[in-house]
C-alpha cells in the first residue's frame, strides 16, 4: 500500500500453520464467539490467506470474509472472497463490516499521513457496533521482525536504511514501526476508542502456541499489575478498537 516513490516490499508471512494460531489469538482477544453472527469480516493485508480461510472455515463462527491486498501472495484462497486494492483505500461502502484486522498492516502502508488515512478508512468501513484488531511491531522492539536487525528501528528514520546496508541485511528500509503513545494519538484522531491488549495477546499467544511451557506457566500467575510496565517494550502492539471517542 505505498504512497513513495519506491516499491515498498509486502513482507507476507508465508507459514500457514503460524496463521492459523494468529487467526485463532485474534478471535479469542476480540471475544468473537460470543458477537452476534454471522459476522461480515474484512481482512486488510491478505498475506498468505492463511488468516481468512481459517475464519472461513471456522466450524463454529459463522463469517462472511473478504480479503484485500495489494500483492496477491495466497497459498490458500477457498472459502473467501478476495480483493486487490491499490493504496489504503477501501473499496467498500461505509459501515459494510462487523469485523476489521488489520495485522501487521500499518506499518507498510507509507508514511504517517498514509497510516492516519488507513486508519480512518478502517473507521470508515467498519459498523457503529462493529470491533477491529490492530497489531504493529513496536518502534522499541530489540529485533526488527522483518529484517532480523537488533535496534533497526530504534534510530532515527534516515538513519534506518544505511544501518541496513552496512550490517548488509538490505539496501532500503521501508517500514514505519509506531511507538505506543504515537499510535494512541493516531487512533483517537482516527475516531476510535481504544483498549491496548498487548498483556492479553502475549498470554493468549503461548497458551495457543507453547501450552504447557514455563513461560506460559509465568504468564498465567503473574497479576496484569507486574505486566503492565512492560506494555511500551512488548515487541508487538495490540488494540481492540471501536467507532467513538476515546476517553483518557
Amino acid at each position: 500500500m505505498s504512497i513513495t516513490t519506491f516499491q515498498r516490499q509486502p513482507h507476507a508471512v508465508l507459514d500457514l500453520p503460524s496463521r492459523n494460531w494468529k487467526a485463532e489469538k485474534i478471535a479469542r482477544l476480540l471475544d468473537l464467539e460470543h458477537r452476534p453472527q454471522p459476522m461480515r469480516l474484512l481482512e486488510i493485508g491478505t498475506g498468505s490467506g492463511g488468516i481468512a480461510h481459517w475464519f472461513a472455515t471456522h466450524p463454529s463462527l459463522r463469517c462472511d470474509v473478504t480479503a484485500v491486498d495489494v500483492v496477491d501472495n495466497r497459498l490458500v484462497s477457498e472459502g473467501y472472497a478476495y480483493r486487490q486494492v491499490h493504496g489504503v483505500a477501501l473499496p467498500f461502502g461505509d459501515a459494510s463490516f462487523d469485523v476489521v484486522l488489520t495485522n501487521h498492516v500499518i506499518e507498510h502502508v507509507g508514511d504517517v499521513d498514509a497510516q492516519q488515512r488507513h486508519l480512518a478508512e478502517i473507521h470508515r468501513v467498519l459498523k457503529p457496533e462493529g470491533v477491529g484488531y490492530l497489531a504493529v511491531p513496536n518502534r522499541w522492539m530489540l529485533t526488527e521482525p522483518h529484517y532480523r536487525l537488533k535496534f533497526l528501528s530504534w534510530w532515527p528514520r534516515t538513519w534506518r536504511t544505511p544501518y541496513l546496508r552496512l550490517m548488509r541485511k538490505g539496501t532500503l528500509y521501508d517500514c514505519e514501526p509506531l511507538q505506543l503513545e504515537q499510535l494512541e494519538c493516531m487512533l483517537v484522531t482516527a475516531g476510535f476508542l481504544y483498549r491496548n491488549l498487548c498483556i492479553e495477546a502475549w498470554r493468549a499467544t503461548f497458551e495457543i502456541e507453547r501450552p504447557g511451557s514455563i513461560g506460559a506457566r509465568v504468564l498465567h500467575v503473574t497479576p496484569a499489575a507486574l505486566l503492565k510496565p512492560l506494555k511500551r517494550v512488548i515487541p508487538t502492539l495490540i488494540y481492540r478498537i471501536e467507532r467513538g471517542q476515546h476517553e483518557a
